[in-house]
């Protein structure tokens, strides 16, 4: 299978910053991955040290700086931020998931925390930069935003309100040259949906709905983000662009 980054120009990102937040696994280090695959300068955060060291030592991770950053931490987003001589491109991978206690006040307000709050911090800090380069900003929502889940209040609740910013920071930030975007990944495997994709009842249905007849695999999503993060993408804004294989357009009564 032909790698996603193979379809665009090798050097599209060189000279560039990218700063992935929550890139450490999954969705966002696939992500970093594929900007440095095309001569990105990509720096990724996280806040599991023992993430990030094995991360340094993969050999698949080179041209990724690897940092440790806890996107709820206001004066650590602007130490770091500080610390860039620009910035081309903001991934908010950042992002966690409770399914337990789903309406205890502590659990719900430390995701709302994480995964648009955090986001909101790292746009509002990055900003000047971006700016100053013509950057742009990509969240990464879910597919979730268009439907609902019982057990995900606080992770649905979340990522809705980021589709909600993306769409606000489009227009606050647009007239500076900063585009802002949001790719909403239906069921891919990753560590944080193993609950879904490990239980083979549960997963033939996702299967059966969806188009391709297939799970998404993060490296499906490389290609959707490395095309709005590029030039092509320069008259799109404020878009969310959703990546599911099409199971959102199916019926389930297959």
């Amino acid at each position: 299978m032909q790698a996603p980054a193979d379809s665009f120009r090798s050097d599209l990102f060189a000279g560039k910053i990218i700063l992935v937040s929550g890139g450490s696994s999954g969705v966002g280090l696939a992500l970093a991955r594929g900007y440095a695959a095309l001569g990105g300068t990509v720096l990724v955060t996280g806040t599991s040290e023992a993430k990030l060291e094995a991360n340094r030592e993969d050999a698949a991770n080179q041209g990724i700086t690897f940092l440790r950053l806890d996107v709820r931490d206001d004066a650590a987003i602007a130490e770091r931020v500080a610390q860039l001589p620009r910035l081309d491109v903001l991934v908010n991978a950042a992002g966690i998931l409770s399914v337990d206690a789903p309406f205890d006040e502590a659990t719900y307000l430390d995701v709302i925390d994480v995964n648009l709050h955090g986001a909101l911090r790292l746009a509002l800090a990055g900003e000047p930069l971006l700016a100053r380069s013509g950057g742009n900003i990509l969240n990464i929502v879910s597919m979730i935003c268009f439907t609902g889940s019982p057990a995900m209040v606080a992770y649905t609740a979340s990522k809705s309100a980021l589709k909600g910013l993306t769409h606000t920071l489009a227009h606050r930030f647009g007239r500076d040259g900063i585009r802002v975007n949001a790719i909403a990944p239906g069921f891919h495997k990753t560590a944080m949906s193993a609950p879904v994709w490990s239980d083979p009842i549960v997963s033939d249905r996702v299967v059966r709905r969806t188009a391709l007849g297939r799970w998404g695999e993060v490296d499906d999503l490389v290609g959707p983000a490395l095309f709005l993060s590029s030039p092509a993408a320069a008259y799109v804004t404020g878009e969310t662009f959703v990546v599911d294989g099409g199971w959102l357009s199916g019926s389930g009564l297959d």
